[in-house]
């Protein structure tokens, strides 16, 4: 498996609070991921909010750098990249992200942020050249040029702006597309419409995606494979189908067994952990972070944070219960989207 994009044991801290109570936050601990660069995919960062998932997508943007650990690119460290490979990797990994209005600057129509990016990537020689990939893009995602161009933000629903950032990402022919939260801030029936045009940007175009998403059940229609977060640990990676059908990590369990169910009889019949989803967990850094909420929990969960087991061909799992299987590096990590 050749990696376009992978995360080595990645953390991000953050310090705050004042000069004499500085804190340290952990947002993201160890984190490994990589997405193959033969096989266009579509991997989702699942979990609540505060488990991570945004302060992934950053680091592997480029916008953040890792505390520790390293994001790569073909080969190279994206925090060293400068010149033309800083720019060929601002071209072919490209953002959409959560909120489709602040991207947007109100003082400029829609098509604005088209054509800059039309511009700074040399994509036509002339005006009229770049408004005709703009048109293009804005057709592949189902807009009509002639009620788009032309308008304004505050001129188009939510639905219609996150689609126009669609199209924008689809314009450069990016090889990866990172979605934070895509169709969170959008009404319900625009997000399907959102979700079948990025499944096509990876069906048709080929172009690979990270889907971060808290919602396991978009993440389950539309991923090949899957990474549970919680509170910037991985607990669980692999097969979207396994995880979701058949989920190992006692976080994850809790997650698919909040799904809501069509048929109000089968409700009572799914198992329930302790614990609410706000609940805070132990300090970080000493032991599992669910250890606090686990019915499983052991003396050992607390004294010390439990390594990936690869528990089958296609997952791994950060739980005691499972450490009769295998332990896996970061390197190893490639295998189990493979």
């Amino acid at each position: 498996m050749t990696a376009l994009l992978e995360a080595r044991n990645v953390s991000k801290i953050f310090t705050g609070g004042g000069f004499r109570n500085r804190k340290q936050v952990i947002a993201l601990e160890n984190a490994s991921l990589t997405i193959d660069g033969e096989r266009p995919s579509i991997t989702a960062i699942a979990g609540e909010s505060g488990s991570g998932k945004t302060t992934l997508a950053r680091l592997m943007l480029g916008i953040a750098t890792p505390t520790t650990g390293h994001v790569i690119y073909n080969g190279k460290p994206v925090d060293t990249m400068n010149g033309d490979s800083w720019r060929v990797f601002r071209r072919e990994v490209q953002a959409i992200f959560q909120d489709p209005f602040d991207v947007y600057n109100p003082f400029y129509k829609v098509e604005h942020t088209l054509l800059l990016s039309a511009q700074k990537f040399h994509l036509a020689k002339t005006r009229g050249e770049r408004y005709a990939l703009i048109e293009d893009a804005l057709r592949t995602v189902g807009l009509r040029p002639e009620e788009t161009i032309g308008r304004f933000p505050h001129q188009l629903s939510g639905g219609q702006r996150q689609r126009i950032m669609v199209a924008r990402a689809c314009l450069l022919r990016p090889k990866l597309i990172v979605a934070d939260e895509p169709v969170s801030m959008v009404d319900a029936s625009l997000r399907a419409t959102i979700l079948e045009d990025l499944l096509k940007l990876n069906q048709e175009l080929g172009i690979s995606l990270i889907y971060i998403t808290h919602d396991l059940t978009t993440a389950y229609q539309i991923s090949n494979s899957i990474v549970m977060l919680y509170q910037g640990a991985t607990v669980e990676m692999g097969d979207v189908e396994l995880v979701i059908k058949k989920p190992e990590h006692p976080y994850t369990q809790l997650l698919v067994s909040s799904i809501p169910l069509p048929d109000p009889k089968l409700r009572g019949q799914r198992s329930r952990l302790q614990g609410t989803l706000d609940e805070t967990t132990g300090l970080i850094g000493q032991g599992c972070r669910f250890s606090a909420r686990c019915p499983h929990a052991m003396d050992r969960c607390r004294q010390a944070a439990p390594p990936l087991y690869r528990t089958s061909e296609r997952r791994a799992v950060a739980c005691y219960l499972y450490d009769s299987a295998p332990e896996i590096s970061s390197e190893e990590v490639a295998k189990v989207f493979a």
